[in-house]
């Protein structure tokens, strides 16, 4: 079995799609490889670029608010994203793009064990739930899939530039909390 530093390992090393000419850091993602929550962005940005780190520029304060509003710390979770290279001028991953790193995630999933995941966006959602979601139609809802309890919701970018989707996105966290409140225990009992 695999262990997150030895995923990390291969995904520094990688190139197997043309982001990695572009990048400056692998952004693997970080937080508690015992996390019950995990949250999946589509991509690093610029700022996570830099440092090598997911969600650490404007949107990332919005989602470490958005964690701490729900009573968690960040450091409780684990955040990572569909792509782990920060795609050219913070354009959405392309398709080959997407199916030559998602195995990397599927292995921190693997490996991380969540019973919730939270995709933030669009891209992680369409990718993670199904390529006919509609974010704006669909965000707030549960779905169950190879045991793990899946929400989509607005990315907090988006969040920043609609003042519409503020609301629904913290009634998303809400949301989120009463699940893991529910599902709190079973977790433990397993490691």
């Amino acid at each position: 079995m695999y262990t997150l530093e030895a995923v990390k390992a291969f995904t520094y090393g990688c190139k197997k799609c043309k982001l990695y000419k572009t990048r400056t850091k692998v952004v693997f993602g970080q937080g508690s490889p015992y996390a019950d929550i995990l949250f999946i962005g589509e991509g690093p940005g610029y700022n996570e670029d830099q440092h090598g780190k997911a969600f650490i520029g404007p949107a990332g304060e919005l989602l470490t608010k958005a964690i701490e509003g729900i009573g968690m710390k960040r450091e409780e979770v684990y955040i990572a994203n569909i792509v782990k290279c920060r795609p050219p001028n913070n354009r959405n991953p392309q398709e080959d793009e997407i199916n030559r790193c998602i195995p990397y995630l599927r292995w921190q999933v693997k490996i991380i064990n969540p019973k919730i995941i939270v995709c933030l966006g669009s891209i992680a959602a369409k990718n993670i739930i199904g390529h006919e979601l509609k974010i704006t139609k669909q965000r707030g809802k549960w779905y169950f899939k190879k045991g793990i309890w899946i929400m989509p919701t607005f990315h907090p970018s988006a969040v920043l530039r609609d003042d519409l989707k503020k609301r629904p996105f913290w009634k998303d966290f809400k949301e989120i909390y009463k699940k893991w409140e529910e599902l709190k225990g079973d977790h433990d009992e397993k490691r």
